[in-house]
């Protein structure tokens, strides 16, 4: 079972990673001392386990758990367990471990995770595949759709050209149409796959094959110029070297 530690104390790091050796089946593959490395770290690898602090500075653990759209089984690590009471409202969450962590609850925590995982597995390898259930997901997988004035409205992702949030509400720009909606553009941005939209500044989305063109601190999207902020920038410029 591969697994990654994220905790800003380095003592807090070593403790959960010497357990983890000493424990069979259980592999460390990195430790973290922020989510934001995490992230983009998880972006293009995949673990079965993840050893995560609720309370860090900046962007703390459960602000991480929001952002991960296919997410791996989570043990929390707290001083403080009213921190993770909101967590466990997400089925990925196995445990949490009280700081200073102790031999006997990380083991607890782990057999937990490890019976979860086995559970998932033997349930995934038993579900029958069938080319209907894939051509039905082939004909929906471009579907997305949005709350306006109490009606779903199904919108072509492929023409969304990009989301901009304004206030309490993000509006959907199209080919054809602009959409507003009461909603966050986290909410928006769990709905649309990253293979297509990118975050590049704290209130837009875009959709990067839309991309015109693209300057320093912005891109061009049909007529309008949206904003790169410089944290998203290489994120941007990674995305645009493998399309």
């Amino acid at each position: 079972m591969d697994c990654i530690v994220i905790d800003d104390e380095k003592m807090a790091r070593i403790i959960i990673k010497t357990f983890c050796d000493e424990t069979k089946d259980i592999n460390v593959v990195e430790e973290f001392s922020n989510s934001m490395d995490a992230f983009k770290f998880l972006h293009s690898n995949k673990v079965d386990l993840i050893f995560l602090d609720i309370h860090m500075p900046g962007f703390s653990g459960l602000d991480f758990i929001k952002t991960l759209k296919d997410p791996p089984k989570v043990i929390f690590t707290t001083s403080d367990s009213k921190f993770a009471i909101e967590a466990f409202e997400y089925n990925f969450i196995v445990d949490y471990l009280l700081k200073p962590v102790s031999a006997e609850r990380f083991t607890k925590a782990i057999e937990k995770a490890q019976k979860l995982i086995y559970l998932e597995n033997l349930d995934s390898s038993e579900k029958p595949t069938s080319n209907s259930n894939q051509e039905e997901e082939e004909e929906h997988k471009n579907d997305f759709y949005v709350n306006i004035d109490r009606r779903l409205v199904k919108i072509d992702l492929p023409s969304i050209c990009y989301v901009q949030a304004k206030g309490d509400y993000i509006y959907v720009k199209t080919d054809a149409n602009e959409y507003e909606v009461h909603a966050s553009l986290k909410k928006i941005e769990q709905k649309l796959p990253s293979s297509l939209f990118l975050k590049v500044h704290r209130s837009y989305i875009i959709n990067v094959k839309k991309i015109i063109d693209i300057e320093d601190n912005s891109v061009l999207i049909n007529r309008d110029v949206i904003p790169v902020s410089r944290s998203n920038r290489p994120d941007l410029m990674k995305r645009l070297d493998l399309l």
